[in-house]
């Protein structure tokens, strides 16, 4: 019998991994990471701190975990806040986590299509010194490159350095949640140390865009990362022999790094494509990276009914709305 095909257009979270991976992962030497024992773990922790420029780096199970040890990593008294976008993940797809579990307060500053803050909107975000009576702290800014709700725009390395540089006159933190920063760097044809130099910590997830069954790291300097490590155990995040799990995560950035301006180029392609039928609008001219957000112009079709009938003909999407997937 025939194998189905089944075309999965609903994330680059949904891969399965490759025979290399899995060979890994069999293969692994590990030891109990919770003790920093496992050789593996440590190896690929250096690996990725030396290839984004800082000087450590920790797996943790998620990205949603990565950004919340970071945040708490900068916001460590109470009374915090943080400065980022109304568009981004940390805010609106991480149940909340910077604030019922660190107590920390969000400032957020529109997003602009491109994913970009207004500088001028950011600096007036700063809480004023001597607010103390009346209001949170100003520590951190947070950044997210690519952005994924503006359909994975790309953030320039110059930008990121100007958010930087405010960030340090004001003797705040920068974090960047790099979900796929590797995606961007593709984009830009920036190297990625690069496109991170001013930030003061970075998360990356290795399981989406690379592939990787489970895991992202966080990276930023050694002091950064000794309080990141308490964080990561108290919140459930340390774990044992999770060499198995890095192992796969290393063949990820080995092997598929180099097959992400592949997918941009696929990604493209169906934006094309779609636009010239009728029914749909696409903005082809912003698709970037690997993501390709689609309207629908005609009333008499939903996204979820759309979605339906692509799933007969094994064809799987995502609604993002009634009328846009």
């Amino acid at each position: 019998m025939a194998t189905k095909v089944v075309v999965d257009l609903r994330s680059d979270t949904v891969t399965k991994p490759s025979e290399a991976m899995r060979a890994s992962m069999a293969a692994a030497d590990v030891d109990d990471d919770v003790r920093g024992a496992d050789p593996t773990a440590r190896r690929f922790q250096e690996e990725m701190a030396a290839l984004m420029g800082k000087e450590a780096a920790l797996f943790v199970p998620s990205g949603t975990m990565g950004n919340l040890v970071s945040v708490l990593a900068h916001c460590d008294v109470r009374g915090s806040e943080v400065i980022l976008g109304d568009d981004s993940h940390i805010h609106l797809y991480e149940n909340g986590g910077i604030s019922t579990l660190g107590g920390v307060h969000p400032k957020t500053v529109r997003n602009n299509s491109d994913g970009t803050m207004d500088i001028d909107s950011i600096v007036a975000a700063i809480r004023p010194p001597g607010g103390g009576l009346y209001y949170p702290t100003t520590r951190l800014i947070c950044l997210e490159n690519t952005h994924g709700n503006s359909g994975g725009k790309c953030l320039s390395a110059e930008y990121t350095e100007k958010v930087g540089e405010i960030a340090k006159s004001h003797g705040l933190k920068l974090h960047i949640d790099g979900a796929r920063i590797f995606n961007a760097s593709v984009a830009l044809g920036v190297p990625v140390d690069r496109l991170v130099r001013a930030a003061d910590s970075v998360s990356v997830c290795i399981s989406k865009g690379l592939g990787a069954p489970v895991g992202s790291v966080i990276v930023g300097s050694k002091a950064f990362i000794d309080k990141a490590k308490i964080l990561r155990k108290t919140l459930g995040g340390g774990m044992r022999q999770v060499g198995v799990l890095c192992a796969a995560a290393h063949v990820a950035v080995r092997d598929n790094v180099g097959k992400l301006a592949d997918d941009h180029r696929k990604a493209k392609a169906l934006a094309d494509g779609l636009n010239k039928i009728e029914q749909f609008r696409v903005d082809s001219a912003s698709v970037q990276t690997n993501m390709v957000f689609l309207d629908i112009v005609d009333s008499r079709i939903s996204s979820n009914k759309l979605c339906q009938v692509l799933g007969t003909h094994n064809v799987l999407a995502s609604p993002r709305s009634p009328k846009s997937y």
